[in-house]
């Protein structure tokens, strides 16, 4: 009889262990608008997420990737589902400012760190307590803003017509850009919005126009940051045209054909890490994630986007030994400590740059991560 009796209970000694071997495993919770219109952002994202480290300081890491199709609720609620249900110890995404921005009350409400990928420093400016949990890895608007007016500058620029996208994204641009511009005299003398999903921006353009800028800037992102250039080349414009690096991948080019030729952009060193001096600081980090994306993917297939994914990769990558010190996976504890340790990564190579975090500073990035490009011939040219 106590032999009979022996055996069930073996059995749910067995299945605890079991259970308690799955808490153990790091579980990362992946949103990324691997559809809709920022669905060139979110592939090459998704791409990348399959080339992360499956262990991490000799700890199983699982990673639950969701597509939020490019739409806000959507984003919202894959956050949510990925910490209620798949009880993440980290999130990863989204692949825009809007969707980002919108989960970042999930996160901190769950005390679950979160890497953005997407590019306004609203994700993480100004800091407060719920920011405190929210990291990200594309750079700064502020920091390409000054790259971009520099250039101007340079090539004799006095005037510039805006236009960018009717949210956060282009808003942020504008308010970065405006104060990059003043602080070099440039004057901003027509100021356009446009929504992602928009399939004409004729009165824009006319309007930009009728202005008679030196340059054109367009606050856009993915495929649809085409539209604008598009919409000059065919009325006619000459002047000079700048993107944002959010046009940074290859389906931009696609789309864009001639009209996009002798566009000018800042970047992060990956999109021409090839062409780099050896002694640019990034070019080996840069050059890792290009070998191995397009390894997975084929040659010419790297975006800047999934590098931001990379990056976020790297930087979790960092601190999970610091936190494995402190607490287990699946707990609040070690969300805590995985938060902290994100806080104080240090020198960490990325493919865009090299980021040292603070209290005050979550994305971490200095001028090492951008470089001026030119699109000539149908592809990237680094312009020293």
């Amino acid at each position: 009889m106590k032999k009979r009796n022996l055996f069930p209970l073996a059995i749910a000694a067995a299945a605890a262990l079991a259970c308690s071997a799955a808490l153990a495993d790091i579980n990362v919770g992946v949103t990324v608008s691997a559809t809709g219109p920022a669905a060139s952002l979110g592939i090459p994202e998704k791409n990348t997420i399959a080339l992360m480290p499956r262990t991490i300081a000799g700890e199983k890491v699982n990673y639950i990737v969701l597509d939020d199709a490019s739409d806000t609720t959507t984003a919202v609620n894959n956050t949510r589902k990925l910490i209620s249900e798949s009880k993440v110890d980290i999130i990863l995404g989204s692949s825009t400012t809007p969707n980002s921005l919108a989960m970042i009350d999930v996160a901190a409400e769950a005390q679950t760190p979160m890497i953005s990928m997407a590019a306004s420093a609203r994700i993480v400016e100004p800091m407060d307590a719920k920011k405190k949990w929210v990291f990200k890895t594309p750079q700064n608007d502020i920091m390409m803003s000054t790259a971009i007016v520099d250039h101007m500058a340079a090539s004799g620029v006095k005037t510039v017509a805006f236009i960018g996208f009717s949210d956060a994204y282009g808003e942020g641009w504008h308010q970065e850009f405006s104060k990059a511009a003043a602080a070099k005299n440039l004057q901003i003398v027509a100021n356009e919005r446009y929504a992602r999903t928009d399939t004409s921006v004729t009165g824009q353009v006319l309007k930009m126009i009728s202005a008679k800028a030196d340059a054109v800037l367009i606050a856009g992102s993915g495929t649809p940051a085409a539209l604008p250039q598009k919409t000059l080349k065919e009325r006619g414009y000459t002047g000079k045209i700048y993107q944002t690096h959010g046009v940074a991948n290859a389906d931009f080019l696609r789309v864009g054909g001639k009209d996009v030729e002798g566009t000018l952009l800042p970047s992060g060193p990956v999109l021409v890490a090839a062409q780099l001096p050896d002694s640019h600081p990034v070019k080996k980090s840069a050059m890792a994630y290009v070998e191995a994306y397009e390894a997975a993917h084929g040659k010419g297939s790297v975006s800047t986007f999934g590098a931001h994914g990379w990056d976020a990769g790297a930087l979790m990558t960092a601190a999970v030994p610091a936190a494995l010190k402190k607490a287990k996976p699946g707990t609040p504890e070690f969300r805590a400590a995985l938060r902290d340790a994100l806080e104080q990564i240090k020198e960490v190579p990325g493919a865009h740059g090299i980021f040292t975090m603070s209290p005050d500073d979550h994305l971490g990035l200095d001028n090492r991560a951008r470089v001026m490009v030119k699109i000539e011939n149908g592809t990237w040219k680094y312009q020293p």
